[in-house]
């Protein structure tokens, strides 16, 4: 079973991108549409604050008449982020993805932003071990 670093360092693009919390909104989905992501960590330097999505976008914008161009990401961002460390297990990330019904999750070491992990990450390498354990027990059954 992997880390969280392990799956980090195995990521072909840059792991995070960042977002202040004075920012526009605009600015934050300009930035989503342009680098293809669904979430931004806010953070304050190197220190993260909170964590902004489309998913914010689309219930604390768009479905309460608000305007992209003079709304800041600190009026819409979720400030109480769950993260994890880079040594956690990504098994156990998929967990708390599933319970919290959470589609991104921080990682952290100590206040430092390392990366950031998306359910699909996550789903994606959750399919390559099963794929790797049916190899290995189709091996296995012809005597290899």
């Amino acid at each position: 079973m992997k880390t969280v670093m392990q799956l980090l360092q195995g990521k072909s693009e840059q792991v995070t991108y960042t977002i202040t919390p004075q920012a526009t909104v605009l600015e934050a989905i300009s930035l989503m549409a342009d680098k293809g992501i669904g979430a931004l960590v806010v953070a304050e330097g190197e220190r993260m604050v909170g964590i902004v999505s489309e998913r914010d976008y689309a219930r604390k914008v768009v479905l309460m008449e608000r305007s992209s161009y003079n709304t800041l990401v600190k009026d819409i961002m979720t400030s109480a982020v769950l993260a994890v460390t880079a040594d956690e297990t990504t098994d156990k990330c998929m967990g708390i993805m599933t319970e919290k019904r959470l589609r991104h999750l921080p990682v952290l070491d100590g206040d430092t932003i390392i990366g950031i992990v998306s359910i699909g990450d996550l789903v994606k390498e959750v399919i390559s071990e099963q794929q790797q354990i049916i190899e290995h027990l189709e091996q296995y059954i012809r005597g290899e």
